[in-house]
């Protein structure tokens, strides 16, 4: 039988096995002073998990682009796919609070010219990037993306990135995600350090789980495995769930669910349909102390592709766009805010709206390859300016588009 051996600060603390005839995924502890993940404390027996891997696991788990290029990659190789084969190949990789030993060797990997990335982003200059840091690519989620090693000639520095790029489906997918984001951050909520590249075909956003000072890789975990669950079941759940699994977490609980309270209303605000469970998360220190919401990521217009989309998740077991009355409440009951913070906290987040949708026209006007894009995305951010309540976009803003 295969094993993964995982390790905390180069120590062994257990290791993961596959049993291939029933389908199960199997971890054990060799002791009980290092803990793996918030919801796997020590015990003596096996931690099974049947068809999937654990969560702490299966968050690294590629989908989409990367998945299909390392499945056909290693079907090639080894002539089958499974998660733990895929898992075992990338796993060696992986720069987190865990780290992981298998069959297969870890991959030295040389650093790539931070500007040179962002001067030339190019779809060759992308499929380059995705080919160098293949075995690198323990990341999910569905958009073309690749992990990459930058290199910044003014500070010296070597720092992991997400590159992020798009197809001809999802037009000035980086700008979106860019200024949605930016968005957030007006609103007070803690981003990661994100650059577009020179011809926006590029969006950087830089790992958030390493601390700069102690200079090691700290822990995060999703909200979808905190609460059990694995990729395919991102979608199932509500936004009331997402508040009682952190508030019963986090350490500093006022602070962390006002930030979260302020990413869900900017997600309604901005439109953003894909807030799903693999799209919040936690960081914690080495020995799993200060317990916080991590930085918001993965936060794009979808509205402006799929017109009658609607939230990821449910709240007060609906799927429609919520205004300022039901969001407030949401704020009050779910995320433990008074009224007063509560409505602070949605006014902060209106004005980031709004101060977004002024850089927005004002980069526009700017950049006409982006005019009808940024247009479209205005129209529908006006329509969250009316404070009310929508099951979907009204129509005649998509009339508008024609």
């Amino acid at each position: 039988m295969k094993k993964i051996t995982v390790e905390i600060q180069n120590k062994p603390v257990g290791e993961l096995f596959y049993e291939e005839s029933s389908n199960t995924y199997g971890f054990n502890y060799r002791a009980d002073d290092e803990l793996i993940s918030l919801i796997m404390p020590y015990k003596a027996s096996t931690y099974l998990w049947r068809d999937h891997l654990h969560p702490i696991f299966d968050m690294n788990m590629p989908e989409g682009y990367l998945f299909e290029i390392l499945k056909n990659y290693l079907n090639k190789q080894h002539g089958y796919i499974n998660d733990f084969l895929l898992f075992s190949y990338l796993c060696p990789n992986i720069q987190s609070r865990l780290s992981f030993r298998s069959e297969f060797s870890n991959t030295p990997f040389k650093s790539v010219d931070l500007d040179d990335v962002l001067q030339n982003d190019s779809e060759d200059a992308f499929v380059t990037l995705v080919k160098t840091f293949l075995d690198k690519n323990a990341i999910s989620g569905v958009q073309p993306k690749t992990m990459a090693l930058l290199r910044d000639k003014e500070s010296l520095t070597t720092k992991e990135y997400i590159v992020k790029t798009w197809g001809a489906e999802y037009p000035h997918l980086a700008e979106n995600e860019y200024f949605c984001l930016k968005a957030v951050e007006k609103s007070g909520v803690i981003i990661p350090n994100i650059l577009l590249s020179e011809n926006k075909k590029f969006l950087l956003v830089e790992r958030f789980n390493y601390d700069k000072e102690s200079k090691e890789y700290i822990g995060f975990e999703e909200v979808s495995g905190l609460l059990g669950k694995n990729k395919e079941q991102k979608y199932e759940g509500s936004y009331e769930q997402i508040a009682k699994i952190l508030y019963r977490v986090v350490t500093n609980k006022r602070k962390d669910m006002q930030s979260f309270y302020k990413t869900v209303v900017m997600s309604y605000l901005l439109k953003n349909g894909d807030a799903h469970l693999k799209n919040f998360g936690v960081l914690y220190e080495i020995d799993m102390s200060n317990i916080r919401f991590s930085p918001a990521y993965d936060i794009v217009n979808t509205t402006v592709y799929f017109f009658t989309d609607r939230p990821a998740l449910s709240m007060f077991g609906k799927k429609v766009w919520f205004g300022r009355k039901e969001l407030i409440k949401f704020g009050v009951e779910s995320c433990y805010l008074s009224e007063k913070n509560a409505s602070k906290s949605y006014d902060d987040c209106m004005q980031a709206l709004k101060d977004t949708i002024t850089e927005l026209q004002e980069y526009s006007a700017k950049t006409p390859a982006f005019e009808t894009m940024g247009q479209k995305m205005i129209d529908t951010w006006n329509v969250s300016l009316e404070n009310k309540t929508h099951k979907e976009l009204p129509i005649e803003i998509r009339r508008n588009w024609r």
